[in-house]
């Protein structure tokens, strides 16, 4: 079996024509989405994931602001800045670039946020939502991006059986919760497992959809998939290899060379899963925008 290769890049691409007609409309009406992105201290990887965002914005048109806060930035001090994030009417998103430093509370500057600019869709009352299946909410932008891949691919969602493992608010939980609603892109039977499921390979291998998210280099591997699953592999994990330039590469959670053989249809990494996310990230803003400014 020669597994569909479901690739980020044109799924995405489709995402931002979409953003266009809705950023030209918005701007007949003299309204312009902006986005403000919140990093602190200097960790590389968040650094870079920044720095993509606000590209994405400056290519897209949308108003972009970055604000930078150092590695020791008090917790008043971030709270603050959040509150006055909600209270600038140019700003129609805000994402806090996680993880933070380890001093920090991650829940509470989440909670600070203004639920109508949660376009990262963490907020206790948009998670509600979610599950409340209300359109007027925001869903994480990585789960956004699995189930819109899952749409692309054509080979359906309704009536299949999921299996997700990992069980994190950002992906699992609510990947769970999207694909369970009623509607395109849901009327899945989920089943959300874990490090600690017994008979993990077992339970995966009963899968039509298999999403991995667990975090663990290659951790999926053939024993997990059935014959004509869909794999959909969340993982980003830098593994060392002295032959790659930068001394290590890029490798998701499933063992895709194990896998890909058995599947109808995989993602791969990189190249995946991680090219919607940003996407999703654009369109939640612009729709944020379209909801506060009426």
């Amino acid at each position: 079996m020669s597994a569909q290769l479901i690739t980020g890049k044109p799924i995405a691409e489709k995402v931002y024509a979409e953003c266009h007609e809705d950023l030209e409309a918005l701007k007949k009406q003299g309204k312009l989405p902006g986005l403000a992105v919140v990093l602190v201290g200097d960790d590389p990887a968040s650094r870079a994931y920044v720095g993509m965002k606000e590209r994405k914005c400056s290519e897209l048109g949308l108003h972009s602001v970055k604000i930078e806060l150092p590695d020791d930035t008090k917790q008043e001090d971030l709270v603050a800045q959040i509150e006055a994030l909600n209270a600038d009417k140019s700003i129609h998103g805000i994402l806090v670039q996680l993880p933070l430093p380890g001093h920090l509370s991650e829940d509470e500057v989440i909670l600070k946020i203004a639920p109508e600019k949660d376009v990262d869709g963490l907020h206790p009352i948009n998670i509600g939502k979610l599950a409340m299946d209300d359109p007027t909410g925001f869903a994480p932008c990585t789960p956004l991006g699995c189930q819109r891949m899952l749409i692309e691919t054509g080979l359906g969602i309704s009536g299949k059986n999921v299996v997700i493992i990992g069980r994190s608010l950002l992906v699992g939980k609510s990947l769970g919760l999207l694909l369970l609603q009623k509607g395109e892109g849901g009327n899945a039977t989920v089943t959300i497992a874990h490090s600690r499921t017994e008979h993990l390979a077992q339970v995966a291998s009963k899968a039509d959809i298999l999403v991995a998210a667990i975090g663990m280099p290659g951790f999926v591997t053939a024993d997990f998939v059935k014959e004509g699953a869909v794999v959909i592999d969340v993982g980003i994990n830098r593994v060392d290899d002295a032959s790659a330039k930068r001394g290590y590469r890029l490798v998701g959670d499933v063992d895709f060379d194990a896998v890909e053989p058995k599947c109808a249809a995989i993602t791969p990494v990189p190249g995946g899963v991680g090219v919607m996310t940003i996407a999703m990230l654009m369109a939640n803003t612009i729709r944020a925008c379209r909801m506060i400014e009426g």
